[in-house]
C-alpha cells in the first residue's frame, strides 16, 4: 500500500515508480519496511523535502572529492596523470550535480561548490601545463642533440 502526495492523493498500489519525478531515497538493493510492507523504491516529491536530504548527500561527496583532490595536487607526479584525474573528477562531479541535483540545492551552495572547484580546477591545469612544457622542453633538447 503507497500513499502519494501532490495536487491530488493517490492510495493503492503502484507497480511503476519510475513514471514519478522525484528524489529517489536508498538504493535499489535497500529495502524499507513501512507497516510490514517491503518497499524498495522511495521517491521524495516535495523539493522542500528532498532539499536537506540532497544538500547532506551532495555535501558529503563534494569533501570526500576536495580531499582526494588536494591529495592528487600534492601528489609529485611527473608524467602528469595525477593533474588529469584530478581534472577529470572535477567534471564528472559537475556533471552528476548539473544533471541529478541542481534542481534541489540552493544557488548559495551551488556557488560554493563551484567557486572552490574552480580553483583546484585552475591549478590542476597550471601544474599539467607546467608539467607538459617541460616534458616538451626535454623532448626538443634530445632531439637537438
Amino acid at each position: 500500500m503507497y500513499s502519494v502526495h501532490s495536487e491530488r492523493k493517490v492510495r493503492g498500489k503502484l507497480e511503476n515508480v519510475e513514471i514519478l519525478d522525484g528524489f529517489p531515497m536508498g538504493s535499489s538493493r535497500k529495502v524499507f519496511k513501512i507497516e510490514g510492507a517491503s518497499i524498495k523504491c522511495i521517491k521524495v516529491m516535495g523539493t522542500k523535502l528532498a532539499s536537506p536530504m540532497v544538500t547532506d548527500l551532495v555535501l558529503k561527496k563534494y569533501h570526500v572529492l576536495v580531499a582526494y583532490l588536494t591529495e592528487l595536487l600534492v601528489d609529485d607526479d611527473d608524467s602528469g596523470d595525477s593533474m588529469r584525474e584530478a581534472l577529470n573528477q572535477i567534471e564528472k562531479f559537475r556533471l552528476e550535480i548539473k544533471n541529478k541535483y541542481r534542481d534541489y540545492l540552493k544557488k548559495k551552495e551551488l556557488e560554493m561548490m563551484s567557486t572552490q572547484l574552480l580553483l583546484l580546477q585552475k591549478e590542476a591545469t597550471k601544474r599539467y601545463l607546467e608539467i607538459r612544457n617541460s616534458f616538451v622542453k626535454k623532448e626538443e633538447e634530445k632531439r637537438s642533440k
